[in-house]
């Protein structure tokens, strides 16, 4: 091993160069270094990256390679099982080690194993072990768990990007990121995403700046329930794929002056991110199996036809409509609508949870494991410090108290656009003539609902005592 030997960076879900403590190692050692990504489809599983996060992934790449460019560098792209690639790469490089980002998805942790690389943290505000309770125990209810992070050591301030990257004699061979293909061919069902979203640690930095400067933060509070204004971060995809670390939106936003209760509530919704990635790491089961036992017996049914309905968002309930149509029109819901269309779907239609983890996680552009996985077990009542079970959403007085004009709907589902406000969310009370005068013929243009709310809520809760008695 010569001071020549390179240093291989794996980038995973963390593309980006600012605040990347492998990265920023590697080039403080004075050897060449070498960036790597890995498409690694063998080690999710069933998990495998859906639609919507592999389109994200190629322009983030792109997004990447010019970045690396930039300083002297470039990126090497390669395909297949993780570690059998790495040693590859290690033979045809000669490279003395491997530096990586720690992640916490189950294979993630297993392929670090298998290569034990020299970790870094970045993909949370805190080391993975450092949040515990006074017994050494990992937390099973957010608040107690986001006091204790708001109680530590603060987040370490953020590393700068390096100036250059020292490049190596001669670069190993990579794959065309084309050859991947992520992105769409016919049918190209891509416009919207990219319409809507700007991948990349440039177009994270930017989604940041435009949240603190048009003062959303500190309205954030009362503002993010309401779906037809534009008040959330929308910073939940960077996240994901770390074009953007948790450490700086939180110096970010902490330094603005006037953040106020809105910041500290903006902040809390990080911290549940955080939160999931915790449960996640000590209950890896969690995608595939209730954190709560007893729901194992849940009398969950199999209606084909109503997730379907559910999926397309012809629901005949107008917000869970727009919701799902925001959705696979954008990759992205606005999170009162995500806990709206969740519960329609576990409580009124009765259909089990996984059959939503898996939509979410084919369709949203941040699909996360931790974070997916612990929201629609929360929406469930079968997760960690999740809803009570009896809490159940009525979508219409939802749409009535968080989209009173009806702009939202109006937007996402344009065959109600000419109702009025009093009959926008409940079209099939609309009286024959006024919904004849909106071109609306329900059952035909627009449907009626698919099941009726108050039957659809004693039902669930029917269901929720059979397993309470069965305990």
């Amino acid at each position: 091993m010569t001071r020549q030997d390179p240093i291989i960076v794996w980038f995973r879900q963390d593309l980006r160069l600012a605040d990347h403590a492998a990265l920023s190692a590697a080039v403080e050692s004075g050897r060449p270094v070498i960036p790597v990504y890995i498409l690694d489809d063998a080690a999710p599983g069933a998990w495998r990256m859906g639609g919507a996060s592999r389109w994200w992934l190629h322009d983030s790449l792109k997004s990447l390679s010019r970045s690396l460019a930039d300083l002297g560098s470039r990126l090497i792209l390669r395909r297949g099982e993780s570690a059998a690639v790495l040693d590859k790469l290690g033979h045809e490089t000669g490279a003395a080690a491997v530096y990586a980002s720690a992640a916490y998805e189950p294979w993630a942790r297993a392929s670090e194993a298998r290569i034990d690389p020299k970790l870094f943290e970045g993909a949370t505000l805190h080391s993975f072990d450092q949040i515990r309770t006074e017994q050494g125990l990992p937390y099973r209810v957010f608040t107690p768990f986001w006091r204790a992070c708001l109680k530590a050591e603060p987040p370490a301030r953020p590393l700068p990007s390096p100036r250059s990257i020292p490049a190596p004699a001669g670069w190993p061979a990579s794959d065309k990121l084309e050859s991947w293909r992520l992105t769409p061919a016919k049918p190209d069902w891509a416009g919207g995403l990219r319409e809507t979203w700007e991948p990349g640690e440039a177009g994270a930095h930017a989604r940041l700046a435009r949240f603190l400067d048009t003062g959303r933060v500190g309205s954030y509070g009362e503002g993010r329930d309401f779906p037809a204004h534009e008040k959330t971060s929308r910073l939940s995809p960077h996240l994901h794929f770390g074009e953007i670390s948790p450490r700086q939106v939180w110096h970010a936003v902490s330094a603005l002056p006037g953040a106020g209760d809105g910041g500290r509530q903006f902040l809390r919704e990080v911290g549940w991110r955080e939160f999931s990635i915790h449960l996640l790491l000590h209950a890896p089961h969690m995608p595939e199996a209730p954190l709560k036992a007893d729901f194992e017996a849940f009398p969950w049914c199999e209606d084909a036809a109503a997730l379907t309905a559910w999926q397309r968002g012809l629901t005949g309930y107008p917000l869970v409509d727009a919701g799902m149509r925001e959705l696979w029109a954008t990759g992205w819901m606005h999170n009162r609508v995500r806990m709206v269309a969740a519960s329609f779907l576990v409580k009124h239609l009765l259909i089990h949870w996984r059959h939503g983890e898996d939509w979410f996680w084919d369709t949203l552009v941040d699909a996360d494991l931790a974070s997916n996985a612990a929201s629609w077990q929360w929406v469930a009542g079968s997760g960690a410090d999740a809803a009570p079970y009896f809490r159940i959403f009525n979508p219409t007085m939802q749409a009535e108290k968080f989209d009173p004009d009806g702009t939202y709907i109006r937007r996402w589902v344009p065959e109600l656009a000419r109702l009025a406000a009093a009959h926008v969310h409940v079209p099939w009370t609309a009286p024959r003539e006024v919904l004849a005068e909106a071109g609306i013929l329900l059952g035909e243009t627009y449907p009626r609902p698919i099941v009726d709310h108050a039957a659809a809520r004693a039902r669930a809760l029917a269901a929720y005592e059979r397993i309470k008695k069965a305990a």
